[in-house]
């Protein structure tokens, strides 16, 4: 499991509700983002790549999923920074599997 529940739990004080609904906002958004992010990254838009890598950023942080997040952190800076399509395109992967694999966790875990 490369995702926690931890600040999700601290925010909610207990509330299960909060925490479905945080969850079902994740799979609801950040898939579409991240088939927009790899668009933008295959025609070469900054701008687009930035922003998009800068909406996903904050939804992997909440799940705790670190390695996601730094993976977010660069292609955003670089899509800032309008450099480094290299490193953009190798760093996406990255980024796509795990989010592909904690959709799929949350899914099962939270039978959603």
């Amino acid at each position: 499991m490369i995702y926690s529940l931890d600040k999700i739990n601290e925010m909610a004080e207990g509330d299960e509700d909060f925490i479905l609904s945080v969850i079902s906002v994740f799979l609801e958004e950040v898939p579409a983002d991240l088939e927009s992010l790899e668009e933008a990254i295959k025609e070469k838009d900054y701008e687009r790549t930035y922003q998009l890598a800068h909406k996903i950023k904050p939804n992997v942080d909440l799940l705790g999923m670190e390695q996601t997040r730094a993976a977010a952190l660069e292609v955003e800076t670089l899509g800032k920074k309008s450099a480094g399509w290299d490193q953009i395109e190798s760093t996406f992967p990255i980024l796509k599997k795990d989010i592909h694999q904690v959709i799929g966790e949350l899914k099962n875990d939270f039978d959603v």
